[in-house]
């Protein structure tokens, strides 16, 4: 549309009202279909871990609140965020280690990648952690991480915390305590741990592997079937050996972990190649088939069931 003389003056004067002509901007503020910034993108553990372990040498739990590297995607640079909705970061506690109790508007789950030993309180109940556990960690819950073990230990971590911060409705608090006091029994509302043995198991036992996804599992609570974060979404997926998935695009960008094994991802016109550990971002809209050189296990999340309450996500089983 030309911008005319008369036109610019007009809009020059609007300003000034804090106010602006929707017909220059409707097609950027309402789209035909999905636009994003987030970027395809694959964080190798391998090439992280010894900037793991600089941090782990260069500052405390203590000083730090949670020492944890951010993965920030690389079209959203200095937003400390992985997608558009979602934060992503590595997480290291070390040996004889207490990060401090708190807790926070905003909702958290761990994906256990590295070593045994520690654990996570959450409003009292304290689970241990091993590699490929998914822990959760609701919002506005007391929480403290711990290691009275022998090795390090790193996890994923996933928070809505730009979904928090949208509505400024961000809050923390501190525990007066630096460690909970356990409680016995578990929690009464939802599942604070689900172990990777029994969630393995649950995958094998799957009587079919879909085309796109290969076995695919939601993590739910046990409580009323629903996902256990109402922002954030879970799941666990196994791919075959030899397993070439087809295309499929989801409004839900989404980020995964790789719990075992090694393949390929291709999203859109990029080509990734992964292994344990490894974390790759799928952003919104965007095609991803899956290939398996042998039998592998995805963990992901995402900000589906957000989506899904508001009545706006949308999937493409032929992308």
């Amino acid at each position: 549309m030309e911008a005319t003389a008369e036109r610019k003056e007009f809009y020059s004067r609007l300003k000034t009202k804090s106010a602006a002509p929707l017909w220059e901007v409707l097609s950027d503020i309402v789209r035909k279909d999905p636009r994003t910034a987030v970027q395809a993108a694959l964080w190798r553990y391998d090439e992280m871990r010894p900037f793991i372990a600089e941090a782990g040498r260069m500052i405390t739990a203590e000083e730090a609140e949670r020492r944890v590297l951010i993965l920030e995607n690389p079209g959203l640079p200095g937003m400390s965020r992985v997608t558009q909705s979602l934060y992503a970061g590595l997480q290291l506690i070390l040996p004889g280690e207490i990060a401090h109790s708190h807790r926070h508007s905003a909702s958290a789950l761990r994906f256990v990648l590295e070593g045994t030993g520690a654990y996570t309180s959450v409003d009292g109940e304290r689970v241990m952690m091993r590699p490929g556990d998914f822990i959760l960690t609701p919002f506005w819950s007391f929480h403290d991480h711990g290691n009275p073990g022998t090795e390090p230990v790193v996890w994923l971590d996933g928070l809505d915390i730009p979904i928090v911060n949208m509505f400024d409705t961000s809050f923390l608090e501190r525990d007066e305590h630096e460690s909970q006091p356990v409680k016995e029994g578990g929690h009464k509302d939802f599942k604070v741990k689900f172990p990777y043995e029994e969630m393995r198991g649950a995958l094998e036992k799957l009587p079919q592997s879909d085309p796109r996804h290969g076995r695919k599992l939601q993590y739910l609570n046990p409580a009323n079937g629903k996902s256990p974060l109402p922002t954030i979404g879970a799941y666990l997926q196994l791919l075959p050996k030899g397993f070439d998935g087809q295309p499929y695009r989801s409004t839900d960008a989404t980020t995964f972990c790789v719990a075992e094994g090694h393949g390929t991802s291709r999203i859109s016109e990029k080509t990734f190649t992964w292994g344990p550990r490894d974390i790759f971002v799928v952003p919104s809209w965007h095609p991803v088939s899956h290939q398996a050189t042998e039998e592998a296990v995805l963990f992901s999340f995402s900000d589906r069931p957000a989506q899904q309450s508001l009545g706006i996500w949308r999937e493409d089983t032929t992308a």
